[in-house]
């Protein structure tokens, strides 16, 4: 069970206009600027929901994931994960989530995958016996056999996000984040991935969390969408839902999402 509420964060960035002189002056005397990420967040995700939550580039997602796995403090608000506050039991929070960042890797760039998988284990703590019980069923799912004892950094981007799904999965986790994860897959690694996560959900009643731009993995896997912009969640609801604020007749549900950026300005 997730349970957010009111949860508000706010990042301050570092500005200054291009040249040298520019660049002595903000030695001394630096300019920086609030960035509200999220504002007045508040939501909850009952356990085996699938959940897509989407948004323009900077609207907020990745906060959301980073506060939600304990990476980050919120300013204020509360969020219950499991019934632990993620960033104040963040040891034990971690044993009960598995995080896939599409453009980070948990993956040690130059050992074969099968060393990364036995440090998990070791971090983890997993049982032995859970662990080769998982690592056989993750490897014949995701059809990892050839890749075991290959190094990470030798492996294409598909393989590794099998790979990276596979590592975040090996503690049984109640609870998937997925930010980006099929981010640069072809077409055959996308299906794969999808398959997989809709086969975790219905064998283990895996909660999972999905942010992504490919309106094609909402539709695949989310019975659920949040709809986040400028920090602010926007809506709610049922992919039905969603599908019904169509811009024109037989809309598709990248036209309906880029409508309703368009109504909301973001």
């Amino acid at each position: 069970m997730i349970q957010v509420e009111h949860m508000n964060k706010t990042f301050k960035v570092a500005k200054r206009s291009a040249g040298f002189s520019q660049a002595i002056k903000a030695l001394f005397q630096r300019e920086t600027e609030t960035i509200r990420a999220l504002s007045d967040i508040s939501f909850s995700i009952g356990d085996g929901e699938m959940v897509g939550y989407i948004g323009p580039n900077g609207a907020g997602k990745s906060s959301t994931i980073k506060i939600l796995s304990g990476i980050l403090t919120p300013d204020d608000g509360t969020c219950i994960i499991n019934g632990r506050i993620p960033w104040k039991e963040r040891k034990e929070h971690v044993k009960d989530i598995g995080v896939v960042f599409g453009q980070r890797t948990q993956l040690w760039w130059d050992v074969p995958i099968i060393d990364s998988y036995e440090l998990l284990r070791d971090i983890y703590e997993i049982p032995t016996q859970t662990y080769e019980e998982n690592l056989e069923e993750l490897t014949e799912l995701l059809s990892l056999k050839e890749l075991l004892k290959t190094p990470a950094r030798q492996l294409s981007l598909g393989q590794r996000m099998r790979c990276e799904i596979a590592a975040s999965l090996l503690h049984s986790p109640k609870t998937l984040f997925l930010d980006e994860p099929t981010i640069g897959l072809d077409a055959v690694s996308k299906l794969a991935v999808r398959d997989f996560i809709r086969k975790q959900n219905k064998k283990h009643n895996t909660t999972v969390l999905i942010t992504t731009h490919d309106m094609q993995d909402i539709e695949a896997l989310a019975d659920r969408v949040l709809l986040i912009g400028k920090g602010t969640l926007l809506f709610d609801g049922s992919l039905p839902d969603l599908m019904t604020h169509q811009p024109r007749e037989n809309a598709t549900l990248d036209e309906i999402i880029a409508a309703l950026y368009r109504d909301y300005d973001i």
